[in-house]
């Protein structure tokens, strides 16, 4: 079922069966995107909203060189443009990192759970609050912490948050992003993100090859990066 992607990504609390049944009812179509596709253009008019449900996607900022930089990556469960359903535009836009499938929700109808549904309703609403959790940590990453720390950060992060939704075990996960990926994720120069990547790989913390991650040392890869994954609330029961 479609709603259980969402209930062991960003609806990790428990939804009844008829939340469950809403969700399935209101969607409007399913795709398939292939990899490194534009999927939502700044400044366009949005009149849907979509959960992803396979695959990898990017919020991403360009400078006026052309300079991108990514600004978010989200996995299985997300709902990826939920902000658009109140603000119709978004200020950035959104692309697929590997070939990925979504569930398009229309706005109008986001519009009927919001008022029939209280509860389902604070899940989505708990959706949103987690991006923005996500975005100041980002902000702290790319603002307190040096260039290992940061790319540290970003695997350790991507690693919690894929065995939340069971991709990831015992340090190991495929994460379809390129070196140059690295670099606009983090802020750095793609020749920088090869030697922080060689020199974690020659302290035994993580070898990333191929889209193939392996941390080698959980705990010693979270003290480079500052980990905690508090922020992530990924135990939060009520």
């Amino acid at each position: 079922m479609i709603s259980e992607k969402f209930l062991m990504g960003r609806g990790r609390h428990e939804l009844s069966d008829e939340e469950k049944q809403v969700l399935e009812d209101s969607i409007e179509s399913v795709r398939h995107v292939p990899a490194r596709k534009q999927i939502v253009r700044a400044g366009a008019l949005i009149e849907t909203s979509t959960l992803l449900l396979e695959g990898f996607v990017c919020r991403y900022m360009d400078d006026r060189e052309g300079q991108r930089q990514l600004v978010a990556v989200h996995v299985p469960g997300d709902f990826v443009d939920l902000h658009a359903f109140p603000m119709k535009r978004l200020d950035h836009d959104i692309a697929t990192l590997g070939p990925v499938k979504i569930a398009c929700f229309e706005h109008r109808t986001l519009q009927t759970i919001t008022e029939r549904y209280p509860h389902l309703t604070q899940k989505l609403w708990f959706s949103t609050l987690l991006d923005a959790a996500m975005h100041r940590e980002w902000i702290f990453r790319l603002g307190r912490l040096g260039a290992e720390g940061r790319v540290a950060h970003l695997f350790c992060e991507m690693n919690a948050r894929l065995e939340m939704v069971g991709m990831a075990a015992d340090g190991r996960y495929m994460l379809p992003m390129t070196q140059p990926d690295l670099a606009e994720a983090s802020g750095l120069t793609g020749v920088h993100v090869n030697r922080v990547l060689r020199a974690l790989r020659e302290k035994n913390l993580l070898t990333f090859k191929a889209g193939e991650v392996n941390i080698l040392d959980r705990k010693a890869l979270a003290a480079v990066a500052e980990f905690e994954p508090q922020y992530l609330y990924g135990s939060r029961g009520d």
